[in-house]
């Protein structure tokens, strides 16, 4: 196997674990037994040696494997999204939008606004001809004629 599919797998595990209700359980009562133990130890600064190194350097490592986690995730939702362009009508140009600049990515977000503009006013009068269409299909419903009394 080799380092990249070992790590991705390692912090696929770990990403799981360290994200399951369990472990956090798990560290809240840590925490609670080290702050409980603090008369024990007198408040020393060894005692709050020890919470501040451990929990920087599990803070530390948590950060690259959680970043390693999200890169494969977004890199594996640009494959999927990519894959249905290319098999759609989409447009192509959308493919690969995740490397563009800020600017260019503004461009496209600003055609995208503009052509659903357009495509909201289409739909609009689509739908009023089909109201207006219903209504001339539609029988005139009448009063019955109200009786006077002779």
């Amino acid at each position: 196997m080799s380092i990249d599919k070992a790590f991705a797998a390692f912090a696929n595990k770990t990403a799981k674990v360290t994200g399951s209700p369990w472990t956090f359980g798990a560290c809240l009562l840590l925490v609670i037994l080290w702050a409980v133990s603090g008369p024990v130890f007198g408040f020393s600064e060894t005692w709050q040696l020890v919470i501040n190194t451990s929990t920087t350097i599990i803070t530390f490592l948590m950060v690259f494997l959680i970043q390693n986690t999200q890169n494969r995730d977004a890199e594996a939702m640009h494959a999927k999204l990519d894959d249905l362009i290319i098999s759609s009508a989409a447009e192509d140009d959308f493919v690969g939008i995740e490397t563009m600049t800020e600017k260019e990515l503004k461009a496209m977000h600003d055609r995208c606004t503009a052509r659903a503009k357009v495509h909201e006013k289409v739909h609009a009068k689509v739908t009023e001809e089909l109201e207006n269409r219903k209504r001339k299909r539609r029988p005139a419903t009448r009063k019955p004629a109200a009786r006077t009394a002779a």
